[in-house]
């Protein structure tokens, strides 16, 4: 795969500074976690006076890079330059030391505190004698809000008071009072209206305008697009592609997210698809998704797709009783289900595998044999006492099929691996013999080999007739697993696809991102 390079700035662009080269830079920066390589050998340019967007795929090793810029990471290899001198950033004190600040989808500022304390924590204005200077923070604090538009959020106002759009303009504020000199944005416009996001692209100019370099993360096309000057792409944790937007396509960019052959890395099983099982019809929620209608077939292998914030998670927690929805309806096998709670969902045939496996999927102080038997006491009590033995059968049933290791079942599941521990959720599950199982992200930060073993299993699952509906930020796992895709965004079915052979990754990026075909050419 080519990777398109450019020298020369967009003219169209505002840039402070025209012709200089990069004020940060990366180079070969390796970051590994227990059987995962999260970063390999990625390089990136930052450039005063300019935006560059950092795309990729749910995974693609963006957050990682964000920790070591800030320094919440240390590289386990690699160089970062910063004015033409290596640096080590071993805090996250050390990257603001050095001009480094960044602005998250979930603002990270102290709600107790005042606008004006927020804006200055950490290098408040002083009196002789190391004393804050209240009136000094007011004023600057005044000077500031009013230079960025918003002179009507008074600086002693408590942050708590303030709605989200505010407090990014606040931590934007925070960003121009260190007069940092790298910004980083971590999808800042995820929870903000459209006028909102308008207004951050303005601060986003003056940014520029004052010579900063800014990092900017996003999803949206849309914004990359009206935002960005240059443009990095990350896939599996490498640099796949950098240059100028303007010389660019979306189409270009969508396939360097998706470059590989999936069907070389997830050989699916073949399987009789049979009638439909599971049916739901316009399934809402008033803040979350909208109209949510789809059948699920015995046998078959159903892939959710979508971008962050879509919607999908949402979606099944509804299907497994946790959140109520406001309307629709759900059948399995021909008779209505009423989830009031995941116990409703459980009993009519139901089952959810977390994304979040160590918060909601296991008891991490438990031994797996409890946790494999938790939701099945029924089964393993008699006369209401549980049987220790009939515990220990369920367990070592259902963790053999799945080829967990560990030293034995009365391990806690905290010491597992987290591929280990997911094959204890799902083992979990599979115990109370349900007919649909939904596996949400069930690969996310486990290692290949465990991966291999869960797809591996997901193929018995439908082969032994049970229906599985999988939610998965990586498009291999998806096109190489499912039968059929759904495509959500913002909340609602984008499209829905037979994975026939004729499907590829960039149409489901394209409508996950809601690229035109005429933006894609």
């Amino acid at each position: 795969m080519s990777t398109v390079n450019a020298t020369d700035m967009d003219d169209a662009r505002p840039a402070a500074a025209a012709g200089k080269g990069p004020i940060l830079s990366l180079r070969g920066i390796t970051k590994t976690f227990p059987g995962v390589r999260a970063l390999n050998a990625v390089s990136l340019d930052l450039y005063p006076g300019q935006v560059t967007a950092l795309i990729g795929e749910n995974g693609a090793g963006k957050s990682t890079l964000v920790k070591t810029l800030t320094g919440i990471y240390l590289p386990d290899e690699g160089e970062i330059v910063i004015k033409g001198k290596p640096v080590a950033l071993t805090s996250a004190h050390d990257a603001f030391e050095r001009g480094i600040t960044a602005i998250h989808q979930e603002t990270v500022l102290f709600d107790e505190l005042s606008v004006a304390e927020n804006i200055f924590l950490g290098h408040s204005p002083r009196k002789r004698w190391g004393m804050i200077d209240w009136k000094a923070m007011h004023e600057r604090s005044k000077s500031l809000l009013a230079e960025m538009g918003i002179g009507h959020v008074a600086p002693d106002t408590p942050l708590k008071e303030l709605g989200i759009a505010s407090k990014h303009l606040v931590a934007v504020a925070r960003a121009m009072s260190i007069e940092a000199e790298i910004v980083i944005m971590d999808e800042p416009t995820a929870s903000l209206s459209h006028k909102e996001i308008e207004d951050l692209f303005v601060l986003i100019d003056m940014l520029r305008q004052d010579g900063k370099a800014i990092l900017f993360i996003s999803h949206k096309f849309d914004e990359i697009y009206r935002i960005a000057d240059r443009y990095t792409v990350f896939r599996d944790g490498e640099m796949v592609g950098e240059g100028l937007l303007k010389d660019a396509s979306q189409k270009q960019i969508v396939r360097m997210m998706v470059g590989r052959a999936v069907d070389q890395i997830f050989p699916k099983r073949e399987t009789e698809i049979g009638a439909p099982v599971l049916k739901v019809d316009g399934l809402s929620h008033p803040t979350e998704f909208a109209d949510i209608g789809f059948e699920l077939r015995q046998g078959e292998i159903l892939g959710f797709y979508g971008l962050v914030g879509a919607g999908r998670s949402e979606v099944m927690q509804a299907l497994f009783g946790i959140t109520r929805p406001s309307a629709g309806t759900i059948t399995l096998d021909g008779k209505p289900v009423e989830a009031k709670s995941p116990a409703d969902a459980i009993d009519a045939g139901i089952v959810y595998v977390p994304e979040e496996r160590g918060k909601q999927g296991v008891v991490v102080d438990l031994p797996i044999f409890q946790n494999v038997s938790l939701p099945s006491l029924r089964k393993t009590s008699s006369n209401g006492f549980l049987q220790l033995a009939e515990e220990f059968r369920l367990a070592r049933e259902y963790t053999e099929r799945l080829d967990l290791r560990a030293a034995s079942l009365s391990q806690t599941a905290g010491t597992l691996s987290g591929g280990n521990q997911q094959k204890v959720v799902i083992a979990k599950w599979l115990a109370t013999r349900p007919r649909v199982i939904i596996l949400d992200e069930p690969t996310k930060g486990i290692d290949i080999g465990s991966k291999a073993a869960v797809h591996e299993f997901m193929g018995d699952l439908v082969a032994g007739g049970l229906s599985v509906i999988m939610v998965s930020s990586e498009l291999p796992e998806i096109m190489g697993m499912s039968d059929r895709i759904i495509v959500l965004r913002e909340g609602r079915i984008a499209g829905v696809y037979e994975n026939d052979g004729s499907l590829d990754a960039e149409t489901l990026v394209s409508v996950a991102a809601d690229i035109g075909e005429e933006a894609a050419a």
